[in-house]
């Protein structure tokens, strides 16, 4: 039986109109919250930021003081003694006899000493003869003679015992030193130009800037806790590696405004290396600490606090971009617009102050380099004496672990110079003491794989000594950086030879101590990231060979006036290796 069809159903063939294509709306995009205050999150979404809402860190020095200096190392709570210590200079340091294979979160009830890394905090580097005594005694006394100068301007003692710690800020605070944010999340020191006012070539002085700065903001409750730290370069001149800070001010020439300050944000190294952005702008001096107030306002209010692996002020920048950045500086934080600023001149090296030259005054500074920074009490006390011996009262700390005395006479110059060879620090010191680098190392450090600032201190007469022969050959540094961990305090990325401490296989299936390497960083007018070779390791103890390999290849395949980071970009990877 046939049936019928219902030809409603059928479409005719010829006129039939063609039937719409369905379009998809597409799902959003489902973004997690950042925890950005300034969006309205305010509730903590991790442990630290917890911490910090439970109690304002700064607010610890009392229970330091009347608490757990009384009572001793077992009294202090664990969410002050991991977290908030930190605001005042302090973090426990690494139990001694575990090597880097127990370096992890897994094991710190077990890495955890019962003495604390101290660290003084020293802006612009800047100190007088009572002040570096007043260091000195506190090392030799309390701190078993220990005192490294870091890449930060810095002071770090060790071997500190919380019943100290009182003491100690009583003596350092008595002659105008403090270790208030010298760690955590809050702005740290800032750096500062070793020849601030007295430098032959900066664009103009920013001291009377960085004063007010640290007057106005440091030690304040409404900066104490932000997503992560926060750190500061200000300088006349290019020589307080402004790329690799959060917010930086480089001294600038505006041809119609005349000398003033050019804003950097947004650089830092560790895991995830970005190098700061110009904002474009040129600031007035008297308007540097208003301004720096803004970008850390702004890192305050729209910082990353979700995780604290991207709660840098670095990753806001990338994420916004530098136009946005400037956009909500002017319009949510100044309420006025910047002028517009030219960029600095680029130089052609690192300006490290070290050796001998002219300043403003017609005096003298003299620049030496203790190996990676490691000095002690009895070496700042001698210091100090020999400083006042050539009627100084100024010395001052860099950026690259070294030291400089300024206003020293012509008729002292040589007294000064053979006493401070005398303890050990030449002011004409080799190319391989004066161009390298170490952290702190597993010798002190939770967090590292490695011996770094310990082992420095037998390769550099090492390298001096295998490299004898083609050092007349290098008429341009060759930076060597090690760093025990990813986390880059010693600037390995930026390194022309950098070392990044890991543990590595011996070729026999042990993990041992060692090194990725990294080739080719820099700062200045090329600044860029290390050449990161792939796979290629080496250990701790082959350091010595690699450096003197690769700087050997260098010598024999370089052009004339060819930097080592030029060389790199263009090498075999064999001549690396």
């Amino acid at each position: 039986m046939l049936h019928d069809v219902d030809h409603r159903r059928l479409p005719a063939a010829t006129d039939a109109a063609p039937a719409p294509t369905r379009t998809r709306t597409a799902k959003p995009t489902r973004r997690r919250a950042e925890g950005q205050w300034a969006l309205g999150y305010r509730e903590p979404l991790n442990a630290n930021e917890q911490a910090k809402k439970d109690d304002n860190p700064l607010n610890v020095r009392a229970r330091i003081e009347n608490i757990y200096s009384k009572q001793g190392f077992d009294s202090i709570d664990k969410s002050d003694l991991r977290g908030r210590m930190r605001w005042w200079g302090l973090y426990t340091q690494r139990e001694q006899g575990y090597d880097g294979t127990f370096t992890g979160d897994e094991n710190i009830d077990l890495l955890e000493a019962r003495y604390f890394m101290m660290r003084v905090r020293c802006d612009a580097g800047a100190l007088n003869v009572e002040q570096l005594r007043t260091i000195a005694g506190i090392s030799t006394e309390f701190a078993r003679d220990t005192a490294d100068l870091s890449d930060r301007e810095n002071v770090q003692y060790h071997w500190i015992e919380v019943e100290n710690v009182p003491e100690i800020w009583k003596r350092l605070e008595g002659v105008g030193l403090k270790t208030t944010e010298a760690c955590g999340d809050c702005p740290r020191v800032v750096l500062g130009s070793p020849l601030a006012g007295e430098s032959l070539t900066e664009v103009l002085d920013p001291t009377p800037a960085i004063g007010e700065i640290v007057r106005r903001y440091i030690g304040k409750p409404e900066y104490s806790n932000l997503p992560r730290k926060f750190k500061t370069a200000i300088s006349g001149q290019q020589d307080v590696v402004h790329e690799i800070n959060d917010v930086a001010f480089i001294g600038v020439n505006h041809p119609e405004h005349g000398p003033g300050l050019d804003l950097w944000v947004g650089g830092g190294l560790s895991t995830n290396p970005m190098l700061a952005q110009r904002v474009g702008v040129w600031v007035p001096l008297d308007e540097v600490a208003d301004v720096w107030e803004a970008v850390v306002s702004i890192f305050r209010d729209y910082g990353y606090r979700r995780l604290r692996a991207k709660a840098r002020l670095k990753f806001l920048v990338k994420d916004w971009g530098i136009e946005k950045f400037r956009e909500v500086l002017e319009t949510e934080y100044l309420k006025r617009k910047l002028i517009d600023g030219p960029a600095p001149e680029k130089p052609l090296r690192p300006i490290d102050h070290v050796g001998v030259q002219k300043t403003r005054n017609g005096l003298n500074a003299v620049g030496v380099a203790p190996i990676a920074g490691r000095v002690s009490g009895t070496i700042l006390a001698k210091v100090a004496d020999a400083a006042e011996r050539a009627g100084s009262d100024k010395i001052r700390f860099t950026p690259y672990q070294k030291l400089i005395i300024l206003d020293v006479a012509d008729d002292k110059l040589d007294q000064l110079i053979a006493d401070l060879d005398e303890v050990g620090l030449p002011a004409r010191p080799s190319h391989w003491r004066k161009n390298l680098m170490a952290c702190s190392g597993i010798e002190f450090c939770k967090l590292s794989f490695a011996e770094t600032r310990k082992r420095s201190q037998v390769l550099v007469p090492e390298l001096e000594q295998r490299l004898a022969d083609i050092n007349a050959q290098l008429d341009v540094p060759i930076t060597i950086n090690i760093n025990g961990c990813p986390n880059s305090c010693a600037r390995s990325q930026v390194a022309d030879i950098g070392f990044k401490g890991m543990l590595v296989d011996d070729g026999e299936g042990n993990q041992v101590e060692g090194f990725q390497v990294h080739l080719g960083g820099s700062l200045g007018f090329d600044a860029a990231f290390g050449r990161k070779l792939r796979q290629h390791k080496v250990t701790s103890t082959e350091l010595g060979d690699y450096i003197d390999r690769v700087v050997r290849q260098f010598v024999k395949h370089r052009n004339e006036g060819e930097r080592f980071a030029e060389w790199v970009v263009r090498a075999d990877e064999g001549d690396l290796r």
